[in-house]
């Protein structure tokens, strides 16, 4: 495993862009500001929803002229963040957040239309990355074939990056987000998706493609939240050929000994709120692991025996 030397990225979706102007105003407001503060080169990590997308496109210069505007900033761009397709700062998020899936063609083209942007922002002699879905959410309905749905989505996106490396000299690398409650989750998850993925490339389509330029997003708060090992983790799939594409360096709530932390847990329902998932996971004494798909005040005020008696919350 070789580490890429570009600095870190400041990751806009936690500031609203629904248009062009709105993520400028961010970029102004917060991303500029904290990078003079920062003491360190700092790129941007741009969330640019769907619309967003298609506003840079649909509008003549569009793309060269938010490429320009970077750069009057002083601010670079090597990654996006295609997670959120749509506005990932409305009233309520929570599980349309994975909307739509890898079985829809939808989110194709706007993980493709998301490549052709990057491509144009990228720094001289630099690769690109955009993290994605994890597939979908494993407490929606599935089709039987959803995941052979999902691989031939992803092996044309591959083709597609392909294609967009020989026309414009840069080579953009897609990074599936493991998420707690996803379709891919955990690195046993990954890994046994990724090797599918790799079989029907290798059967169908072309192994070196899907390699090359389909990846895994490490999100360490999602994996801590798995109570998995970070460093055993990484060692593992890096052993199974998957390249890591992206990292999010994030952020686990750890509460310990709950049965004797009232404060922790009032300290917790502070956290529910309306518009996003707070997947919360215990590990009991034995070490089994408990699930919870949302925070909510009463969960957390009064937890379920099982969860008051573990030996810890993420």
């Amino acid at each position: 495993m070789t580490w890429n030397p570009l600095p870190l990225s400041y990751c806009t979706n936690v500031h609203p862009g629904r248009t062009v102007a709105e993520v400028e105003y961010g970029l102004n407001e917060y991303t500029v500001p904290l990078r003079s503060n920062f003491g360190e080169p700092l790129a941007a990590g741009l969330w640019l929803a769907q619309p967003v997308v298609r506003e840079l496109l649909e509008t003549p210069d569009g793309v060269r002229r938010f490429a320009e505007g970077l750069d009057r900033r002083g601010l670079s761009c090597h990654t996006l963040n295609a997670f959120p397709f749509g506005d990932f700062h409305s009233a309520r998020v929570k599980e349309n957040v994975y909307l739509p899936d890898w079985t829809d063609p939808l989110r194709l083209q706007y993980t493709e239309d998301c490549a052709k942007v990057l491509a144009a922002l990228l720094p001289p002699d630099t690769e690109g990355s955009i993290s994605t879905v994890p597939l979908g959410f494993k407490e929606f309905e599935h089709a039987e074939d959803f995941e052979e749905q999902a691989i031939r989505l992803l092996l044309k996106l591959a083709v597609s990056l392909d294609r967009l490396h020989q026309e414009t000299g840069r080579k953009v690398r897609l990074a599936i987000e493991p998420e707690p409650f996803c379709l891919v989750e955990t690195t046993d998850e990954a890994i046994a998706f990724f090797q599918r993925l790799f079989e029907v490339a290798m059967d169908e389509f072309n192994p070196i493609l899907a390699q090359e330029y389909l990846g895994l997003c490490y999100d360490v708060c999602h994996q801590a939240v798995e109570f998995e090992d970070v460093a055993d983790s990484i060692g593992r799939i890096d052993q199974a050929g998957i390249a890591i594409n992206k990292i999010h360096i994030t952020c686990a709530i750890h509460l310990g000994t709950p049965s004797q932390n009232k404060e922790g847990l009032e300290a917790l329902a502070r956290y529910v709120e309306p518009r996003y998932l707070h997947q919360t996971m215990a590990k009991t004494q034995d070490g089994a692991i408990l699930r919870q798909v949302d925070l909510t005040e009463p969960f957390a005020r009064t937890p379920p025996t099982d969860f008051q008696e573990a030996a810890a919350w993420r």
